[in-house]
């Protein structure tokens, strides 16, 4: 058997999308928009009106990506920057370029982006795979941006900075640990793939889903320390119908009986975004919030309305908050001081 997507109906997108407000005087930049959630929010803002920017590694898969929105949205203000977060120089590359296309800042930048459990390999940066695409890269993204934020929040009012998580933040572990962020990546735990008995793949993916809660933690505590017009949110898409299912499985990482079965539980990618559309767009959510279908166990927080709660405890504190920011200072080789 192989797998295949269950083709999924949205339930909740229709109503969210109506709801938004207009976003003409917006710039948004979005990592991973060539598929799944990322690419249902650069095409809900392109018809909202804003100026979108697409953070994407360069491939076929991009280009594509990017015609499907112009044919969705012609009307659309969508522009293609390349970004690899598995290597830091082509992040500081697009940082770059964003200085220069971005003139008037940038309002939110949604860290979206994300692999799954793949193997235990290193980036050429030597970190896990999985940690330097989905928190490590970001958390240099952001560090190199921030001016741009600053400056549309003294323009605009606000700005924003959204990071993605997940159920997975929960499972195995609620607990940080250091050797992950750290140059490590090949000796991480090897290829385990029980996602329900602590495999290496997914105990590796836990951690950079934790990391993400941890960063928004971070920024939040920091911003508001600073009395800044710049807010941090994190969301996630429960148990999502994306590209992800499908790579994990290429990859080794999931079995395809299980990931059939368990994908009929889920919900569509589009209600799957409705976490990042209302932290993107959404005036009610606030900085310091998490936004999604649920907070509790994994099968109550599969799918449904996105909802705004407060950040957890696990990592929300202290000891993982210095932990995360430094760690993730010593990564990227810079320190990221807010002031």
């Amino acid at each position: 058997m192989s797998y295949q997507k269950p083709g999924l109906l949205s339930k909740h997108y229709d109503e969210l999308f109506n709801s938004l407000p207009a976003l003409e005087t917006k710039t948004i930049a979005i990592t991973g928009t060539t598929s799944g959630t990322g690419f249902v929010a650069a095409n809900a803002c392109g018809k909202l009106g804003a100026k979108v920017i697409l953070l994407n590694r360069p491939s076929e898969r991009s280009k594509k990506g990017l015609s499907d929105l112009i044919a969705m949205s012609p009307n659309g203000n969508f522009n293609q920057v390349d970004c690899d977060l598995q290597d830091f120089e082509s992040v500081r590359l697009a940082a770059s370029e964003l200085e220069n296309i971005c003139p008037e800042g940038i309002d939110v930048i949604c860290n979206n982006a994300g692999v799954m459990a793949l193997e235990d390999i290193p980036t050429k940066d030597g970190f896990d795979v999985q940690m330097q695409t989905n928190h490590l890269s970001h958390f240099l993204l952001v560090k190199l941006i921030f001016p741009l934020l600053e400056k549309a929040a003294d323009l605009r009012g606000e700005a924003r900075i959204i990071n993605h998580s997940s159920i997975a933040r929960k499972q195995p572990k609620k607990v940080l640990e250091a050797k992950y962020l750290e140059k490590k990546g090949g000796n991480l735990g090897g290829n385990g793939s029980s996602m329900f008995f602590g495999g290496a793949r997914w105990l590796r993916y836990n951690q950079t889903k934790l990391a993400n809660a941890a960063f928004t933690a971070c920024l939040h505590e920091k911003l508001n320390a600073m009395g800044s017009k710049v807010k941090a949110m994190v969301a996630h898409p429960g148990l999502a119908e994306t590209d992800l299912q499908s790579t994990t499985v290429k990859d080794g990482g999931m079995g395809k009986w299980i990931t059939n079965q368990m994908m009929k539980t889920g919900q569509s990618r589009e209600d799957g975004a409705l976490g990042i559309l209302r932290c993107i767009a959404d005036p009610k959510v606030k900085s310091g919030q998490f936004v999604g279908p649920g907070m509790g166990g994994m099968f109550t927080a599969m799918k449904g309305e996105a909802h705004c709660y407060p950040l957890e405890e696990f990592y929300d504190n202290p000891a993982t908050k210095n932990l995360l920011w430094e760690k993730s200072c010593e990564a990227i080789g810079e320190k990221f001081e807010m002031s």
